[in-house]
């Protein structure tokens, strides 16, 4: 017989383990028990049986093996009246019974795996989910249906089989539905995961594991040594059946439009960060979109075939922007444009079933982008799973016309990328490789599932990995009325950074000249770009990056008084004064407003003043002229 054995103890928490010699005492293996579960031995009965049959008394003369108590053998916790168990970890139900020998098993998940791998692994409820999250697991999320007037035999209040709300899982509806719903919204599939008699008590979402894990001492460590209880199991790749976000939308195509010139002036591919909202998506069930609201373009060198990221100082001070106008990075987006007949206007169709809708380089991108930006996540062990953040691809579709393909990739890609187990392949896009193990890496074996020429299921070894089995597709679209968070296109645009090489330079120029566009009352218009308050916060002459909380807060919620409480500052006022300066109108008072405006207030700037009559704006190009003049200095047509 072995010196210990496993005995399974079984509470309304969840199900735990215990080793235990089988001469220990009964005493004694209810000490274990009460430690395990941190009640006191006399708060809860020990029974043989689920039905409390078979209590157990707490006697030091009475053994295990007197008792018949066996290896793998279950007993029932049952606690007393008026006693309250803490929450209980769930235990690894994949694990084998033998506690000294045990298999390598497969873990075949198309996503998470829902039981804990470690007796310390639980949810952590004190995870602070996004605000879309929060809302959504409010919500009912059942599909209403309307009474059939052929099926349905009953009366106006009564419900049927044939008229009855529908899971927001159902996969019939998903299927159905116009156009089919592919994948189902991420709250849906924990909704399918909490359902059921259970209601979720022994789900928990789990990120796989490609890494040995640490803390083993009984042999050397990798390459001298490994064991079953630190080598990770295989895996088998399935498709994802759910997706962290289900519809991308940019408010508007002039922001579209905007990141599409530099391909136009240059012929070389662009990639860009995508900023916005993640909101409620009506259009799947329990849905979540990506709201994409300004596109901020990295230093980044790029040819009509490649793109390289180049290290970015401003990277925070861009996100702390963003997340004081309320936005967040949700993405990011590259072109892959080949012109086919210039005159036309049309581009080669090269992303379709025959090559490759995402490349094994282009998924190894997304999963490191989706590992930066995971999902937090309540039901997940360790607080976060997945992540929202797409993958937005600018090519041709069919017709050979530019259009927008969205993906994300699967959370076991992001597995496999994030323990550097994969790789691409040199002469194929569409597949990729997984690293066999190295004396520097222990990789596991990784499969995937198809067809073979007869029509059976095979597994097959992932050297080379087809990337359909890791990507899942997102629809990308634009709404139907345009919105603007910033500027519409009817305003005058600030230059995009880093596009020096089209001959958009970001100067102190360029601001003068961009703020002499707007009249003294629209500088709260004037402000609402992204790229401008990107530019003055990290502006050589004079950053304002530690002075822009009022007016980042001013432009995101349209509040003039605020502008104009900031206006009076003196950074604001020095600011007017280089202005003055460079346009050569002489020095001017700390509340002076724009060039060509001397002795104008800042209050005249931010809210509105008398010098908008001394002004008129040009009917043919909108230019904001003088008074003395009788022609636009812009375009040279009269005043009418």
């Amino acid at each position: 017989m072995s010196k210990t054995i496993v005995v399974r103890i079984q509470s309304q928490e969840g199900q735990k383990r215990i080793q235990i010699s089988p001469s220990e005492s009964i005493s004694k293996l209810f000490q274990q028990v009460a430690s395990l579960v941190d009640l006191s031995v006399d708060d809860f009965d020990l029974c043989l049986s689920r039905d409390k049959s078979g209590k157990l008394k707490s006697s030091p003369k009475k053994t295990i093996t007197s008792m018949k108590i066996k290896h793998g053998d279950m007993l029932f916790l049952f606690p007393h009246t008026g006693v309250v168990m803490e929450s209980a970890e769930a235990m690894d139900t994949s694990e084998q019974l033998t506690p000294h020998t045990s298999a390598t098993s497969e873990q075949s998940t198309s996503g998470p795996s829902t039981s804990s791998s470690s007796s310390s692994s639980k949810a952590d409820h004190s995870v602070v989910e996004d605000d879309v999250d929060q809302y959504i697991a409010t919500l009912d999320g059942k599909i209403q249906r309307d009474r059939d007037e052929q099926l349905c035999r009953h009366g106006p209040r009564g419900k049927c089989v044939h008229c009855a709300a529908l899971e927001p899982y159902d996969e019939s509806y998903l299927l159905d539905h116009d156009p089919p719903i592919k994948h189902m919204s991420f709250h849906a599939y924990l909704r399918k995961l909490t359902g059921g008699l259970s209601r979720g008590k022994f789900a928990m979402l789990e990120d796989i594991s490609c890494k040995i894990k640490s803390g083993c001492t009984g042999h050397q460590p990798w390459p001298e040594g490994i064991c079953t209880k630190c080598q990770p199991s295989a895996v088998t790749l399935n498709r994802q059946p759910y997706r962290h976000v289900d519809n991308v939308m940019f408010e508007n195509p002039k922001l579209f439009d905007r990141f599409l010139d530099y391909w136009r002036k240059t012929g070389n591919q662009r990639a860009g960060l995508l900023y916005g909202r993640y909101e409620y998506h009506d259009g799947v069930p329990l849905g979540i979109k990506a709201t994409v609201a300004a596109i901020y373009e990295p230093p980044q060198t790029s040819t009509p075939n490649s793109i390289e990221f180049l290290e970015d100082p401003q990277a925070g001070v861009v996100d702390e922007i963003a997340s004081k106008l309320g936005l967040t990075k949700v993405g990011w987006i590259f072109t892959d444009l080949l012109p086919e007949d210039l005159r036309l206007g049309t581009v080669k169709h090269v992303r379709n079933m025959d090559a490759h809708f995402l490349s094994a380089e282009e998924c190894i991108m997304a999963g490191e982008f989706q590992n930066q930006h995971p999902n937090p996540c309540k039901s997940a062990t360790d607080g976060k799973f997945g992540s929202k953040f797409v993958t937005v691809i600018v090519t041709g579709d069919s017709t050979n016309q530019i259009h927008t393909e969205a993906y994300q990739v699967s959370n076991q890609c992001m597995a496999l990328v994030r323990d550097d187990c994969l790789i691409p392949t040199k002469d194929a896009s569409e597949l990729g490789y997984i690293k066999e193990s190295s004396n520097e890496q222990y990789v596991p074996d990784v499969f995937y599932q198809m067809k073979d020429s007869y029509g059976n299921e095979v597994k097959l070894l992932a050297r080379p990995l087809p990337v359909e089995y890791l990507i899942i597709d997102v629809p990308a679209a634009f709404p139907l009325e345009s919105q603007y968070t910033f500027n519409d296109e009817r305003e005058k645009t600030f230059p995009i950074e880093n596009r020096t090489a089209v001959g958009e330079l970001q100067s102190f120029d360029t601001l003068v000249q961009y703020l002499q566009y707007y009249p003294p009352g629209r500088l709260l218009d004037a402000m609402c770009d992204f790229h401008l308050l990107i530019y003055i916060a990290n502006m050589d002459m004079l950053p304002l990056k530690d002075h822009m909380d009022s007016l980042l807060h001013a432009v995101k919620d349209k509040d003039i008084a605020l502008m104009r409480e900031w206006t009076q500052g003196q950074h604001w006022a020095t600011i007017e004064q280089l202005i003055a300066a460079q346009t050569g109108q002489g020095s001017v008072p700390a509340a002076a407003g724009f060039p060509g405006q001397p002795g104008e207030s800042s209050h005249d700037v931010a809210g509105g003043g008398s010098a908008d009559n001394a002004r008129w704006n040009c009917k043919h190009c909108t230019y904001i002229n003088s008074a003395g003049r009788r022609e636009c200095e812009m375009c040279g047509l009269p005043n009418q």
